[in-house]
């Protein structure tokens, strides 16, 4: 999953990007409002991190330009803890949640899961598709209740096609979600983390549509 970090302070901005990185998601950083809100109208994004105070454009005006724009990625906004009228306003203007400053990145980590399991239409922290369980949770899966051992870049691919499971997703769409924008996107990486998972859980769990892409 690619997250869009937008937050100013470079201290609390690589802190949350290493916790988001540890926990599987690719990261592209902007440190102010209008790199964030370029940033936001031009990639392809699973979810968005956003301050509210940032310099250049605050969070709630790139926060409404976005929605105006029919761009509809979840977005966590980060407002001051003593600040309630910042929450109401990150929500009038579209956000789908908010964490109050100082949080806990557990929290951020958290409340993040839910927002992409519910833009992806799934209540539970678990995904299941036939023997394969996805623990959103615990970043782990198990075949037949067994766990299995999977690389990072295996874990996000099975886990996007998981997310949208019975949809058939391009291979473009797999490299923009699972890589950062200077990822070579002439790379057959996509095809080689596929016989991966075949063979590490069972060959009929993803399938080629082809000329299309993938189905799990």
């Amino acid at each position: 999953m690619r997250i869009l970090l937008v937050e100013d302070d470079k201290d609390l901005n690589r802190q949350l990007a290493d916790s988001l990185e540890s926990a599987g998601y690719v990261v592209d950083k902007a440190f102010d409002g209008e790199e964030g809100h370029f940033l936001g109208d031009t990639e392809p994004y699973d979810a968005v991190v956003l301050d509210i105070g940032l310099p250049e454009m605050d969070g709630i005006t790139v926060l409404e330009n976005w929605r105006q724009a029919n761009r509809n990625m979840p977005v966590l906004m980060l407002t001051a803890r003593d600040r309630w009228s910042d929450k109401v306003a990150g929500i009038d203007a579209g956000a789908d949640d908010y964490v109050a400053k100082p949080f806990h990145t557990e929290e951020v980590l958290a409340r993040l899961r839910a927002l992409i399991r519910r833009a992806a239409g799934h209540a539970s922290a678990e995904i299941e598709a036939g023997p394969v369980t996805l623990d959103t949770k615990q970043s782990r899966v198990t075949m037949n209740g067994k766990p299995v051992k999977l690389t990072s870049h295996e874990y996000r691919l099975l886990s996007y096609l998981l997310h949208h499971r019975g949809e058939v997703v391009s291979r473009t769409e797999l490299i923009e979600h699972l890589y950062d924008q200077d990822f070579d996107k002439d790379s057959n990486t996509i095809e080689v983390f596929v016989g991966r998972l075949r063979k590490k859980l069972y060959p009929d769990l993803i399938e080629t549509v082809r000329g299309l892409g993938y189905r799990a």
